[in-house]
């Protein structure tokens, strides 16, 4: 328990609190740079098991602010989610840990998201936050919500039965494109620290179950004009509320008719979910592709560029972003023209 030393003189947590720690099991939804904070800090303080989800590669503009990250990381488009469990095995080999190279939809969210004790979300993207908060709802799994662009950020804890949901507080997911991202505003790394931090303490509160202890306030802070709030929403609960009050879980219950189709705001980037996914055998795709531009492969993904402002990039399940333009139409047909739909 040496490494643990200075937590366990922590009288809130202590042994007991440190045993709760190391037989606890998280998930973590997108290991960028809120999740690449979250990780450290669950792993470092020995949480038992620890899964990494994220659909996303290593790049360039991610070392700013993703600590987990380098250099070799990006040019070799490793998945996020698997240098980051290298890194952190090396920080903590006593910890489980499982990293997932995936899109969080509904077909596969209940089956990553339902054996552990609590969720947290490092995601950037608001329908895949209303997505964790039915889970959370229908199998009682308490999440925690944070969210940084710019030099803003606010984090909340859900606690379902207890505490009001994502959907009381926002009702329901802004329109794609009408929020600002860390693509199109920006963000500076101590803001992604702030959050997490605030976080990680209220995920370490609710493992070793300090409940009375938990924020039951949502969080805002904005570090560059110096501004912070908490606002009180522990009777903002709602009764109508669809989620919570009446449990209508819409966000897990949308069954996919067709691919989904994602424009990734601000990075002029468009990502393909085929309905079915299969098993691609990407040196096999890279043989295909290499008369047609140049390929770039490593054993996680494919990279292809037919033109010198357009990469398709290629996972063993079949999805594919599409990298050189936001026009979903266009994507698709190169979808279509490529790998056939």
């Amino acid at each position: 328990m040496e490494r643990y030393s200075r937590q366990l003189l922590f009288a809130p947590i202590g042994e007991q609190g440190q045993a709760k720690l190391m037989q606890s099991r998280v998930a973590i939804v997108g290991m960028g740079a809120l999740g690449t904070v979250l990780a450290n800090h669950m792993v470092r303080a020995g949480v038992g098991f620890v899964r990494l989800i994220d659909r996303d590669f290593v790049e360039a503009s991610n070392l700013q602010r993703q600590m987990l990250y380098d250099e070799a990381d990006a040019a070799s488009s490793e998945p996020k989610a698997m240098a980051a469990a290298r890194r952190l095995q090396q920080a903590n080999s006593l910890v489980t840990l499982e990293p997932v190279v995936a899109d969080l939809h509904p077909a596969n969210a209940e089956t990553l998201l339902t054996d552990v004790d609590l969720i947290l979300d490092g995601t950037d993207n608001f329908a895949v936050r209303f997505l964790i908060n039915d889970v959370s709802l229908k199998h009682g799994i308490p999440w925690i919500y944070g969210g940084a662009v710019s030099s803003r950020g606010v984090s909340m804890t859900v606690v379902p039965g207890e505490t009001p949901c994502l959907r009381c507080m926002f009702g329901q997911a802004p329109a794609q494109g009408t929020t600002e991202t860390c693509d199109t505003a920006g963000v500076i790394g101590p803001i992604i620290h702030t959050v997490a931090s605030h976080q990680a303490t209220e995920a370490f509160k609710l493992l070793v179950g300090a409940h009375a202890q938990l924020n039951r306030k949502m969080v805002h802070w904005d570090l560059w004009y110096n501004q912070h709030a908490a606002v009180d929403v522990s009777k903002a609960r709602k009764a109508d509320c669809p989620a919570c009050g009446q449990g209508r879980y819409e966000y897990l219950q949308q069954e996919a008719a067709e691919d989904t189709i994602q424009t990734l705001c601000g990075r002029n980037s468009v990502q393909i979910q085929p309905v079915e996914p299969a098993a691609f055998v990407l040196s096999e795709w890279a043989d295909k592709w290499r008369p047609l531009g140049r390929v770039e492969l490593n054993p996680f993904l494919l990279k292809f560029h037919p033109t010198d402002t357009l990469t398709l990039v290629l996972f063993s399940d079949g999805r594919l972003m599409v990298q050189g333009t936001d026009d979903p139409v266009a994507a698709k047909s190169l979808y279509s023209r490529y790998i056939g739909m």
